[in-house]
C-alpha cells in the first residue's frame, strides 16, 4: 500500500489538505470543466454541481481513503472503492480519464495551499492518488467485461415498452434494448444508468434504480424533482418520454444488492427509496424465498408512497414477512398514532442474524442505522444506498 515515507508525509499534511479541501474540490471543477467543458454538459451531473453536492461527495472520498491509508495501512478500503467503481461504470469511465482528473486536482491542491505543497508533499499525494485510481481502474474493468462491454461503452439504445404512473410524481418505465440481444444480468438493488439528450443538446446521465424484473424487459422508476436546480432529466422523463421513445440505458450496476443467503432481512426505506426494496421484495416472492423478512417504509401520506399495492402484495406472497409503515400526514383518519411521524424501529422485533438494506435521505438512514445497531446488528451487515453524490462516503462503516 502507502510507502513508509509517503504514509509519514500524508500524516503530517492530512489536517492541511482536509482542512483545505473545501476550496480545493470547487477549484478543481473549474478547473477541469474549463479544459473539458463537454465533461459537465455530457457527464457529470449539472444539478449535483450547481448545488455543490458532488464537490463534498469528492472532497469526503478523498480524505476518507487517504485517512483509511495512514490509520490501516495494510488494509485497502475495498468497500468504499466498490461504490465509487460501481458509479463510475455506469457512466462508463475509462482508464484514461485519471490522469486528466489528476492534473486538474493537484494543480488545484498547489493552488490553494501554496508553498506548504512541496515537492516532497506532491509526491507522497500523488502516491495516494494513484493508489485509488489504480485500484478503481482494475475494478471497472472487471465489471466492464462482466457486462460484456471491455471497452466501457455499456449504454445501448433502448425502447420505451411501458410507463405506468405510480403516484402524481412517479412513473415506471420498462425498456428493451433495439438491438435484439439478451437483457443484461442484474441483481435485486442494483441500477441502471440513463441518459438522455436535452433541449440545450446536453446528454445527462442519471441512476435510477430497478423496481422490478419483467421477463422481457428492464424496469426502473423515476420521481419527478422539483426545488432549485429542479431535476432536469426526471423532469424530462416524465414530460418528454413515452411509450414507444428511445433513450440509451446501461448494464445494471451497485454494490448494495441482495445477498442470496437465508438469514432474516430487513428493508428499509423512506420515499423514492423504496424502489430498489421493491425489486427484492420482488425477487424474494419470485424465487419463492422463505426468509424472514421486515419491510419498514416511511413516507409523506400515503398517496405520496409510490409501489404501496405492491409492498402490501409481496408481503403477502411471502410466508414470513411483514411491513411496518409510518406516514408523517396520514389521509386515513384510522391511521394508528402510533404509525404517525418518523419511522422509528424501536418497537419492531428484529430477528437475530439479520441482514439490513437502508435506502432514502441521509437523515432517515443515519437514524434507522443507530437503531439497528442499538438492537444489536452488526455494522458490517447493515448495507445503504444514496440517491446522488454519495456524502455519506467513508462515514457509515
Amino acid at each position: 500500500m502507502l510507502s513508509p515515507q509517503s504514509t509519514e508525509i500524508v500524516r503530517a499534511t492530512l489536517p492541511a489538505v482536509g482542512g483545505a479541501i473545501g476550496e480545493i474540490t470547487p477549484l478543481f471543477y473549474d478547473k477541469l470543466f474549463a479544459d473539458r467543458p463537454e465533461l459537465l454538459r455530457d457527464l457529470f451531473n449539472r444539478g449535483n454541481q450547481a448545488n455543490g453536492s458532488q464537490r463534498q461527495a469528492l472532497a469526503g472520498a478523498i480524505a476518507a481513503f487517504a485517512t483509511a491509508l495512514v490509520e490501516h495501512p495494510d488494509t485497502r478500503p475495498d468497500a468504499m472503492l466498490a461504490r465509487i467503481a460501481h458509479k463510475h461504470a455506469s457512466l462508463g469511465i475509462t482508464p484514461d480519464q485519471y490522469p486528466l482528473v489528476q492534473q486538474h486536482l493537484f494543480a488545484a491542491i498547489a493552488e490553494v495551499l501554496g508553498e506548504a505543497i512541496t515537492p516532497e508533499v506532491a509526491a507522497a499525494w500523488d502516491e495516494v492518488y494513484w493508489l485509488m485510481a489504480n485500484a478503481l481502474i482494475a475494478l471497472e474493468a472487471r465489471l466492464y467485461e462482466e457486462a460484456g462491454a471491455p471497452d466501457g461503452g455499456t449504454l445501448r439504445p433502448c425502447r420505451i415498452t411501458g410507463r405506468l404512473r405510480e403516484t402524481a410524481d412517479v412513473a415506471t418505465f420498462l425498456v428493451q434494448p433495439l438491438d435484439g440481444r439478451p437483457l443484461p444480468a442484474g441483481r435485486p438493488g442494483q441500477y441502471v444508468s440513463v441518459q438522455v439528450e436535452l433541449p440545450d443538446g446536453a446528454r445527462q446521465i442519471r441512476q435510477y434504480s430497478l423496481s422490478g424484473r419483467p421477463d422481457d424487459a428492464l424496469q426502473f422508476s423515476v420521481k419527478r424533482l422539483a426545488g432549485d436546480p429542479a431535476g432536469e432529466v426526471s423532469n424530462h422523463l416524465h414530460d418528454h418520454l413515452n411509450v414507444g421513445d428511445t433513450l440509451l440505458v446501461s448494464a445494471p450496476f451497485g454494490d448494495v444488492a441482495l445477498d442470496g443467503g437465508d438469514a432474516p432481512v430487513l428493508l428499509a426505506s423512506a420515499g423514492i427509496g423504496c424502489t430498489p426494496m421493491i425489486g427484492m421484495l420482488a425477487h424474494l416472492a419470485a424465487t419463492g424465498s422463505t426468509r424472514r423478512v421486515v419491510a419498514v417504509h416511511a413516507d409523506r401520506s400515503e398517496s405520496a408512497h409510490a409501489f404501496r399495492t405492491d409492498l402490501t402484495q409481496l408481503v403477502a406472497k411471502l410466508p414470513d414477512a411483514a411491513a411496518h409503515v409510518w406516514y408523517e400526514r396520514p389521509e386515513a383518519a384510522d391511521w394508528p398514532a402510533d404509525r404517525t411521524g418518523l419511522a422509528d424501529l424501536t418497537g419492531v422485533e428484529i430477528p437475530a442474524g439479520t441482514v439490513a438494506y437502508l435506502c432514502g435521505p441521509l437523515p432517515f438512514m443515519r437514524a434507522v442505522r443507530a437503531q439497528l445497531l442499538t438492537a444489536g446488528v452488526p455494522a458490517a451487515d447493515i448495507h445503504y444506498e444514496v440517491f446522488g453524490p454519495d456524502l455519506w462516503l467513508g462515514t457509515a462503516s
